[in-house]
């Protein structure tokens, strides 16, 4: 069975454990995300992102969490985009767990969480994700959690020099039969 899984406000006390994860796992997500300057991978860098990050926050547009096993800083779930207005009520979210944390429903768990605070805290109605064409293990996660692809986004993200597609979810947050 796995440790137990939680999510929290990121705080600019997390930099260090970001920055050591982002650091050590640079190859295994060099297929997944965009290239990042080597000051991402540094604590001081952790730190000034994790600023904006909670300047978004503040500004209601972002939810920035860390995700916890047991207490210790194992990834990140946030939810970005967040459109509040009645007549929107959307935002996308976005997870990563590092590489010694993964295979152990983290992920998943983590995702179910945000899930429920943009339903029950946000208010929101829609999420949206999305993901690489080839990431399987995330799209299990997603369809885990309720989403289904509704699309594919053309050359969408730069990924190692090359434009690539996405893979576009969604889910309604008020269908709780997911």
């Amino acid at each position: 069975m796995s440790s137990r899984t939680s999510v929290r406000l990121i705080e600019p006390a997390d930099a260090a454990a970001i920055a050591e994860h982002r650091a050590r796992d640079v190859e295994a997500f060099r297929r997944w995300e965009p290239a990042q300057p080597a000051e991402y991978f540094t604590p001081e860098g952790q730190a000034r992102r994790i600023d904006r990050l909670l300047t978004a926050y503040q500004d209601g547009t972002l939810w920035p969490a860390v995700v916890l096993a047991e207490g210790e800083v194992i990834g990140q779930v946030t939810i970005g985009g967040i459109l509040p207005h009645p007549h929107l009520r959307r935002a996308s979210v976005g997870y990563w767990i590092a590489t010694v944390a993964q295979n152990r429903g983290h992920a998943g768990r983590a995702l179910g969480l945000a899930v429920d605070l943009m339903a029950n805290d946000l208010g929101l109605h829609r999420a949206e994700a999305s993901t690489h064409l080839e990431n399987l293990p995330s799209q299990r996660v997603l369809r885990r959690n309720g989403f289904t692809p509704y699309g594919v986004a053309r050359s969408s993200i730069l990924l190692d020099g090359q434009w690539q597609d996405a893979l576009l979810w969604e889910r309604i947050l008020e269908d709780r039969a997911s």
